[in-house]
């Protein structure tokens, strides 16, 4: 199996060679031959990629030592459950996850293009077997194939480090990988447009559900990394500006600013350069983020060992962006707008202001991750940007953010009036400022907290109103009740409320990120039998009592258990445990990979998070860090919040033409009565 697996692997790169030259050639020449042979050599290499990963699953499951990525990565007592996701734990299987991946998009955007943007196609066709050819010729001559046998077969493999042994790490990978991946079909989309010169909104059209797929896997992958760093790293939070973490964001933050320009181009034919350019520079920003995570010019927990690989992504990604921005510069007479902004009051204005924004903050994490690089090079020192510098710089600018997030739906389109702004922002404006007075009655003094949670009373009920507005307006013109008013007005309005409902999980993070201003946490060494006491910020106190340790073996690790009474006001609340685990290999052998399990106990106001740091001298008597971190609860639920939303947008619409000849009627009567 892991001979035709390298068989696969050298086919998939000779099919990716001629598509690619079929696909531009075609496209260039207008020849359907070539463009029908593109278009199935997507097809073949999609289908030869996936015959090396079954190859490799295989060998994976029937533990065939002598492959150098199963003794590496696996191990015969790892679980099931771990052992598949294996696959994409190592560098090289995670290459040969991205370009499968990336070769069946391709295949599906082949499949699923309407007709009207068939011209796009070859074109399409052309970039998605130049990427996939780089990630397969990576593999091929990066020393990265990851069915590269060893010289003799070991007993048993390494396993899978401790820390990607937990459920978030069986998804949050993939779901960041497949964020990544999709981002190359809108790419692919946009050079298509240039090199065809069919620069109108046709390719956005083309585009709308991958770039919408793209962001929704780019939300979830991050909030499942926020999610495991939480629970397994032990550090006490969810969010380092690590630079691993930072690389994810960035493309985040550049396809969020696309998703809400792209509604000015497509409304007054406005930011056509500026879209093209932040599609582009999104998977550029996917491409460096793998370079980060890859060549180990970084250190970070999230990151792959140093190696050759990364010289590969680095000339990759120079080569991209050079021909990239060198086809864009040659078009760009022909991307002039069809309308000019016309009043700096106006929703066209406050969509350039969040894209501004955006941009801003990209820029900022940017700056800041790409700094120890050039200061190394400069001075020969590394200097590392730490937390302090992105939270100077980024809270004020999100914060604005959050802030244009109630202001933008409120204004109409090319000129807003001053009785229209009075109406408008009269409820919304209360609200915020009745709870930021509220906070300060009740004596939060922390000026960013209290901004976040006013903002977020703001854009909350700017939410709401858009909603009643709309359920009102359903009631009056077909005599709906309110309730089913309101249903089909987000089943008909996908795009728009379902929008809304992102920008509701947005306020519920920014609400959640404002409470770990008051954590609180301390550090204790206790005996059986004795207790720490911690404050917390709502004026409560902790008392956490060591009842004992406890150690045993489980799976394929040895555990060392400590365990808590916790209780509250002097109320007992129950017990926590925490723990110290100690991996072991098929024989029960150490294998020096210790890992943490922290303790935590959760509510919607706050969590008890409990580490057991180590034990003195071989004795019960334990090291204990307790932390109170306000209102955690609500950074998962929030980003539940944000999926949920991003699901209902892409949620494809029906009916028949009549029906959305009177939808669209339906939407000028609500901005008329704006």
């Amino acid at each position: 199996m892991t001979v035709l697996g390298g068989l696969c692997l050298w086919l998939a790169f000779l099919l990716g060679v001629w598509g690619a030259l079929a696909g531009f050639v075609g496209g260039w020449q207008g020849r359907r031959d070539l463009q029908e042979s593109a278009r199935h050599a997507v097809f073949a290499m999609c289908a030869t990629l996936f015959v090396a990963v079954a190859a490799l699953e295989w060998a994976l499951f029937q533990h065939d030592f002598n492959v150098e990525y199963v003794a590496a990565y696996t191990s015969r007592n790892l679980p099931i459950f771990y052992t598949w996701s294996a696959l994409y734990a190592g560098q090289k299987g995670s290459l040969l996850f991205w370009a499968t991946v990336l070769s069946l998009f391709g295949s599906l955007a082949m499949l699923l293009t309407a007709r009207r943007h068939r011209a796009l196609l070859p074109y399409v066709a052309g970039v998605v077997c130049t990427v996939a050819t780089f990630f397969v010729s990576v593999m091929l001559f990066g020393q990265a194939n990851p069915f590269h046998r060893l010289a003799y077969t070991p007993l048993d493999g390494n396993g899978l480090n401790p820390q990607l042994q937990n459920p978030g790490m069986v998804f949050h990978p993939p779901m960041l990988y497949l964020g990544y991946i999709s981002i190359t079909i809108p790419f692919a989309f946009a050079i298509a447009a240039l090199l065809s010169k069919r620069l109108d909104a046709d390719w956005l059209v083309a585009i709308r559900k991958w770039t919408l797929l793209s962001w929704l896997f780019l939300s979830i992958g991050i909030c499942l990394g926020m999610w495991w760093a939480y629970v397994e790293l032990g550090w006490g939070g969810y969010w380092a500006w690590d630079p691993v973490e930072n690389a994810s964001l960035l493309p985040w933050l550049t396809m969020t600013a696309f998703l809400h320009s792209v509604m000015i181009q497509e409304k007054r034919g406005m930011l056509k350069k500026w879209n093209l350019a932040l599609i582009i520079g999104s998977w550029l920003l996917s491409i460096f983020g793998t370079f980060i995570t890859r060549s180990g010019v970084i250190s970070s927990v999230h990151s792959f060992t140093q190696s050759n690989v990364g010289y590969f992504f680095l000339f990759f990604l120079i080569a991209a962006a050079t021909a990239s921005f060198a086809v864009y510069a040659n078009r760009l007479p022909l991307l002039e707008a069809e309308a000019r902004l016309e009043s700096m009051v106006s929703r066209e204005a406050s969509f350039l202001f969040n894209n501004l924004l955006f941009v801003g903050i990209a820029f900022s994490v940017l700056w800041g991750t790409l700094f120890p690089i050039l200061s190394e090079l400069v001075q020969g020192t590394k200097v590392t940007v730490g937390p302090p510098f992105f939270n100077q710089v980024n809270i004020p600018l999100g914060l604005a953010l959050l802030g244009l997030t109630g202001i933008g739906p409120l204004i109409a389109w090319r000129r807003a009036s001053i009785s229209n702004l009075q109406r408008q922002f009269a409820a919304p404006v209360t609200v915020g400022v009745f709870t930021a007075l509220v906070l300060l009655v009740g004596g939060m003094r922390d000026g960013y907290a209290l901004m976040a949670i006013a903002l977020g009373g703001f854009v909350v009920a700017t939410v709401v109103q858009e909603f009643a507005r709309g359920a009102r307006a359903r009631h009056r013109q077909y005599g709906e009740g309110h309730a089913v008013a309101l249903g089909r007005l987000l089943a008909r309005n996908r795009r728009r409320y379902g929008g809304y409902i992102v920008h509701t999980g947005i306020v519920i993070l920014f609400i959640a990120f404002a409470g770990m201003a008051f954590k609180t946490e301390t550090e204790a060494t206790l005996r059986p039998g004795e207790s720490a006491i911690l404050k917390s910020p709502y004026g409560w106190t902790y008392t956490f009592t060591h009842l004992g340790v406890s150690q045993y073996d489980a799976l394929n690790r040895q555990v060392t258990a400590a365990t808590l009474e916790i209780a509250r006001n002097g109320k007992r609340l129950g017990v926590l445990t925490t723990e110290k685990r100690q991996h072991v290999d098929g024989f029960g052998r150490p294998t020096f990979q210790p890992s943490t399990e922290v303790g935590i106990r959760s509510d919607l106001r706050e969590d008890l998070y409990v580490v057991l740091a180590g034990l003195v001298n071989g004795t019960e008597q334990a090291v204990f860090r307790f932390t109170i971190n306000p209102l955690v609860w609500w950074v998962w639920y929030g980003g539940m919040i944000v999926a949920l939303g991003g699901l209902i947008v892409m949620w494809p619409g029906g009916g028949s033409p009549a029906v959305k000849r009177t939808q669209a009627g339906y939407a000028v009567r609500l901005v008329g009565e704006q």
